[in-house]
């Protein structure tokens, strides 16, 4: 669909960072998706397309699977005979259509001036008049689907899904239907297929009492007290008692720990207090100091200039900075797409009509652009940051933090906590995922005039670190984001949220674990319910039933309809005939791109109902038509809801991810197991959910070369060995008949060991040059004579002794030491070897098996970190080996868990 017209409305300053010409920021607040089905979930800033350019420049890989076509194979079916196809018909035969195309608005540009200090409230949708020539303009606004909505009150349950790496697309059922392009879903009342049973006029209606259908599962005594309880009741720990502080004085390492022992016992331990539940008011006092905007932008000095047709262009400041944002991408994959090629030029042709070049060149072909100066200029830039020193490196960063430190936390309920991410992104090229049609496009400055700030009654109205006033100020308790406004691309309401490991975010993780540990009291009906719904007379309930049962056994997700203007992702309820091929007898191979466009290839064998019913939906329908025409996300989720309060095909993903990592991690039997092996078990099992979950990443660019590091260290790990091997056969011959000791290092080649051996001769040299350049150093210092050059050469000319020895020594299987061992310490020298080097080659497998997997999401997301706690303490494996400092922070609920813990 060709992109609406861009509509000048009024004046925007487009501002860009100071050092930063990708417009980027490292952190930034969360984002609330517009669905179109009307809902709001959370969707995290640090999306590939709002990364820093340093970790974005490649396209994704594709995952080792056959290309991507979207043309299916018309398979031969062998006919059933059985009764339960019988009562279903097949998709009736097409009828011609019209095809209708919706007509995007283009959006206005809320933009202010600089100087200018607005009465709160929207922003004027006329031009407003021409600011000063200081003040930039922002080109154009696009909008996802026509005027933007009121941001939606966020609820605590909702928190759950704001981290960076999670998979949420389920929504609760809408309130209001968006006005973007929907899916056809045929009446029930219409569908003669539909109508077996006489008396059943429609889906919506009561099933007949004569119906030969079976009865549906009721739920269980033990399930209803279970949904019944709404709001989670901690096990309350008696909290332990502080501890004396010693009266001596403290030095070093033994203070620093004290004082992060005394840190953590003001750590707000929520999970001992009275749970909130999810309609509950949060909090009673908040007080912040709002967000961090972005520094303005900074002309490139007068000599950086890009070209037009082979000659200098002179760009006013708003211009430059638009140009510079692609400057800095030319040797990007991104650069290279012709979708991010044109909307880029098109903004920026947009710019350039309000602020066109000061000698008057006119650019109207994006070819004959040359932005190769505006790139050099960057790059020296950035190598002239990365050459400073530490001490300037330190002294920036000091800089950079006292300027942030009263933004870092809030004051939530008289008590002090962090706040996640305070900083307002910058203006910059929206990359997008996948083949995002907007991506390109160019975001605009975040003023004050946008941003509507949440805070208690009593508490100070932060005051912007730029000219301008807030939006709106408001004090709901009810929700819990300090901040938000809407993005220019897609219409997105962006959060400001407290860090992972606040009280409310910790409150909103449990209640999302205990929800999907409530499953537990019901699967095993939803199951029965469904399974028998695979055989249903109605062809709706017959689609959400297989709907579910891919959902339950594939870990699907469930999926949302998408606008023209949107990447074309899919989940289950939104999948075409396209994306599904059937193989006889029983195999299904899935083939489409899920959600952040990740490719989701699969061949799995099915019960033989479920492909028959797959057959059925395909019917008389083209490729680009939707293989479930009676089910939608809102209608599954609704009927979730029958089955279990609460319940959504995002719980099921939870439930399903974690029982299984629970009971891959029961089955290893790790008696006797050294701490890498368990490791490696428990890694295994991460990496097995990780699959189940299709949580894929590309295999880093460094990974060979890493790989090719940990097989040196490995290699010269036995090296090691094999030298206190000859030295023991030196010292007594008789061990060289110890099996335990006789075999030698298979994979060290004689010209390895040469090679080596240079290389280690080398690091002594330098090492000892370094040495004495020190010593030299302190001894002017202190006012004595440096040593002559004569001690180096002495230190210099024993290196090259000892590496003599070395040479002699090839080939002879016999060693000397430096220091002189008894035979017990080289024997306790070589166990530890041996099983360092054991260890070692397991992490190196480990490594290697896990390239293509991403492990952290289903970690951070899916799995109840009370697993991983129970877990470590059964096997005696330090917690700190498995959960990072971020997850150590985002969970500290999980570690009162017990031993004996069970999902």
């Amino acid at each position: 669909m060709p992109r609406a017209a861009p509509v000048l409305a009024r004046d925007r300053n487009l501002l860009g960072p100071n050092s930063n010409p990708n417009g980027l920021n490292d952190n930034f607040a969360s984002s609330g998706k517009n669905h179109v089905n009307g809902d709001d979930g959370d969707i995290s800033m640090s999306e590939d397309d709002d990364l820093p350019l340093s970790q974005n420049y490649s396209k994704s890989e594709s995952i080792a699977s056959p290309p991507l076509t979207l043309k299916r194979k018309k398979p031969v079916y062998a006919e059933s005979s059985s009764d339960d196809d019988t009562p279903l018909a097949s998709s009736p035969a097409k009828a011609k259509r019209v095809a209708t195309v919706a007509m995007v608005g283009a959006a206005e540009l809320t933009t202010t001036s600089a100087r200018s200090n607005r009465a709160n409230g929207p922003p004027s949708l006329k031009a407003a008049a021409a600011s000063s020539s200081s003040d930039l303009e922002a080109p154009l606004s696009r909008k996802a689907n026509g005027t933007s909505k009121k941001p939606p009150r966020k609820k605590l349950k909702e928190e759950s899904d704001f981290d960076a790496s999670d998979d949420d697309e389920v929504s609760a059922p809408p309130k209001k239907p968006a006005p973007s392009r929907k899916r056809k879903v045929k009446s029930e009342s219409d569908a003669e297929d539909d109508k077996p049973i006489p008396a059943e006029k429609s889906s919506t209606m009561p099933r007949s009492k004569k119906s030969a259908t079976k009865p549906r599962a009721k739920k269980s005594k033990k399930e209803e007290d279970a949904s019944g309880s709404d709001t989670l009741e901690p096990k309350k720990r008696a909290s332990k008692a502080a501890k004396a502080a010693e009266s001596s004085p403290v030095k070093g390492s033994r203070k620093k720990k004290e004082k992060e022992e005394q840190e953590e016992e003001e750590v707000f331990k929520w999970w001992e207090a009275d749970a909130i539940g999810d309609d509950s008011v949060k909090w009673q006092t908040l007080e912040h100091n709002g967000v961090i905007f972005p520094p303005p932008y900074q002309p490139l000095p007068p000599d950086v200039k890009m070209k037009y047709n082979g000659k200098e262009v002179d760009l006013p400041p708003a211009a430059e900075e638009v140009a510079g944002f692609y400057g800095a991408m030319i040797e990007t994959d991104h650069a290279r797409d012709a979708t991010f090629n044109k909307n880029f030029f098109e903004d920026w042709k947009v710019v350039m009509k309000k602020y066109p070049p000061l000698d008057g060149t006119k650019i109207t072909s994006f070819e004959l652009c040359d932005f190769r100066p505006m790139y050099e200029h960057f790059e020296a830039e950035r190598a002239k940051k990365k050459a400073m020193s530490s001490q300037e490196k330190k002294d920036a960063k000091k800089a950079k933090d006292e300027l942030e430190a009263k933004y870092t936390t809030c004051l939530l309920d008289g008590r002090k906590e962090k706040v996640g991410n305070f900083r307002v992104e910058p203006p910059g090229l929206f990359r997008g995922r996948g083949d995002h049609p907007k991506k390109g496009a160019l975001k605009f400055r975040v003023r004050p005039e946008d941003i509507t700030i949440n805070i208690g009654k009593d508490a100070p109205v932060p005051i912007p670190n730029m000219a301008g006033t807030w939006k709106a100020v408001q004090h709901d308790n009810t929700v819990t984001w300090l901040a938000n406004w809407t993005e220019n691309i897609n219409n997105n309401h962006k959060y400001v949220f407290l860090a992972a490991g606040s009280s409310l975010k910790g409150q909103s993780d449990m209640l999302k674990f205990e929800k999907a540990r409530e499953l537990k009291n019901h699967v095993d009906r939803i199951r029965q319910n469904y399974t028998r719904d695979l055989k249903s007379k109605v062809m709706a309930d017959r689609q959400r039933a297989t709907a579910m049962y891919f959902i339950d056994k594939l870990a699907l997700r469930a999926g949302n309809e998408k606008g023209e203007d949107e990447a074309d992702t899919v989940g289950c309820c939104s999948l075409r005939c396209e994306h599904v091929t059937l193989e006889l007898p029983n195999f299904i191979i899935f083939d489409f791109l899920g959600k952040d466009s990740i490719r989701y290839y699969k061949r799995v064998d099915v019960e033989p109902q479920v492909f028959k019913n797959l057959r059925i939906f395909k019917e008389n329908k083209n490729d680009d038509d939707n293989l479930f025409d009676r089910v939608n996300t809102s209608s599954l989720n609704k009927h979730l809801t029958t089955e279990m309060k609460g319940l959504t095909a995002k719980v099921f993903r939870t439930f399903n991810a974690s029982s299984t990592f629970q009971r891959l991690l029961d089955e290893e039997d790790l008696s006797g197991a050294t701490q890498q092996e368990k490791l490696n078990a428990y890694n295994k099992a991460n990496r097995m959910v990780a699959i189940l979950c299709n949580h894929q990443r590309s295999a880093p660019k460094t990974h060979d070369q890493s790989m090719e590091k940990m097989r040196h260290k490995h290699r010269s790990l036995k090296y090691e060995r094999m030298k206190l091997r000859h030295a023991l056969f030196s010292l007594d011959p008789k061990y060289k008949k110890k099996k335990k000791y006789a075999d030698d290092e298979s994979d060290l080649e004689d010209d390895w060991i040469v090679a080596y051996e240079e290389e280690l001769k080398a690091k002594d040299i330098e090492r000892a040059e370094k040495k004495f350049a020190k010593e030299n150093e302190k001894l002017v210092e202190e006012g004595k004579q440096a040593q002559p050059k004569k001690v180096l050469q002495e230190r210099l000319e024993a290196i090259e002794e000892d590496f003599k020895k070395l040479v002699g020594e090839r080939g002879s299987k016999m060693a000397s030491v430096k220091k002189d061992k008894p035979v017990e310490k080289l024997e306790e020298a070589i166990d530890k070897l041996t099983d360092k080097i054991k260890g070692f080659a397991l992490q190196i497998e480990d490594r290697d098996a896990g390239k293509e997997v991403a492990l952290g999401t289903s970690k951070i997301n899916y799995l109840d970190p009370r697993i991983t706690v129970a877990w470590c303490k059964t096997q005696n494996v330090p917690l700190e080996k498995l959960f990072s400092k971020t997850l150590l922070t985002k969970f500290p609920w999980a570690r009162e868990a017990e031993e004996d813990w069970k999902f």
